[in-house]
């Protein structure tokens, strides 16, 4: 699995047709509110010139890519941590993702209803943000409860937590999200394991209608604007357009994105971004025939990626043998790499490097 992505937004921004686009799942497409209520799941495999190459190398008879997971999730509206709009089922589904690839609408259309009644996509940022907020705060105060109690009878680590605690507030209550706080140590482990929904990694997806992709339209120009100072990403996507290009034949796509001037699909286009947020890196094992790709967290070491494979070469870990993807296309095969003294031996302390080819050596 690369990672799990949630698509959030108001209603009628576009979500479902991105999550068609991106899927070919067939998600209920409508313009009206709460179309999607169970979040619509699709897993796609991860486009890899890399593994393409090696394949083309090695001949294995399966080549598994990595997968990533999309939850199309309901359109979220002001209120939502108050219970609007079955607002808790849908920031609950919110936890159990990754990343947030927040949907703004950027096209205008008469026969699609917007909560605001007009585009406005610095508001519309701030309502969904604000709604997230919120329901952090509902989450850190039922734990400062809990927590001060505990301080009063005595619990040494509640001090501590409520001071995690008090600084999280503190930036909630400043209208910014708690993933701008940064903590190191036993400060970090409490952190964490309050799971607030705004410390997930967040991009933007610039649902644009036409005239906003010919660069005749200020929309784009805004939230691209507003992304940079805060730091985040903006993906741009034709919702429409991309639904069209997901019906077609392989062959026949690359050649209407070339003449519409988009490069690469929605979906390439996402997964870089995705990656880029989440410090992700993919490394490749190739064992009895099968050519396989794995995504791990960037500085992941030898054995724990080994343990994504099976917990028992984690356990019985001895050493990992490397060979770098510029390397191993430059010789053709493993074995000619090892001739040339390009296949490494690494221990414990090796972090896995993006393009790796591995074969890792266990005794349990």
């Amino acid at each position: 699995m690369g990672f799990r992505c949630g698509i959030v937004g108001l209603p009628n921004v576009g979500k479902s047709t991105l999550f068609n686009a991106l899927t070919a799942a067939g998600a209920e497409v409508a313009s009206y509110r709460f179309c999607t209520i169970n979040p619509n799941i699709g897993i796609v495999p991860v486009p890899d010139q890399r593994l393409e190459r090696i394949a083309k190398l090695i001949h294995p008879k399966k080549t598994i890519p990595t997968t990533l997971e999309f939850f199309d999730i309901a359109g979220l509206v002001k209120g939502a941590s108050k219970g609007e709009g079955l607002g808790n089922q849908f920031l609950d589904h919110i936890r159990n993702v990754d990343a947030v690839a927040h949907t703004v609408r950027c096209f205008n259309n008469e026969n699609v209803a917007h909560d605001f009644g007009s585009i406005d996509p610095v508001r519309d940022i701030e309502v969904v943000n604000t709604e997230l907020i919120l329901a952090d705060l509902q989450t850190l105060e039922k734990k400062m409860t809990k927590t001060e109690k505990m301080h009063k009878v005595g619990a040494k680590e509640a001090t501590l937590e409520l001071e995690v605690y008090q600084e999280v507030q503190t930036v909630l209550d400043q209208g910014r999200r708690a993933g701008t706080l940064h903590m190191a140590g036993e400060k970090e482990t409490i952190f964490l394991d309050l799971h607030l929904l705004t410390t997930k990694p967040v991009f933007y997806v610039a649902n644009v209608d036409q005239k906003e992709l010919k660069g005749e339209g200020t929309c784009l120009k805004t939230i691209t604007g507003w992304a940079q100072k805060e730091g985040n990403k903006v993906v741009v996507i034709c919702g429409d357009l991309e639904a069209e290009v997901a019906e077609l034949k392989e062959e026949e796509r690359e050649e209407f994105r070339k003449e519409l001037g988009l490069e690469g699909s929605s979906l390439e286009r996402l997964i870089e971004v995705g990656y880029e947020i989440l410090s992700l890196v993919t490394f490749y094992t190739t064992v009895s025939s099968e050519l396989r790709a794995w995504t791990v967290p960037k500085g992941t070491p030898a054995p724990k990626a080994a343990g994504k494979i099976h917990t028992d070469m984690e356990r019985g870990f001895i050493r990992a043998e490397v060979i770098s993807f510029p390397d191993f296309v430059a010789c053709g095969s493993e074995h000619t790499a090892r001739e040339k003294g390009l296949l490494r031996s690494e221990g414990k302390d090796y972090l896995i490097r993006d393009g790796d080819i591995v074969h890792f050596r266990f005794n349990v």
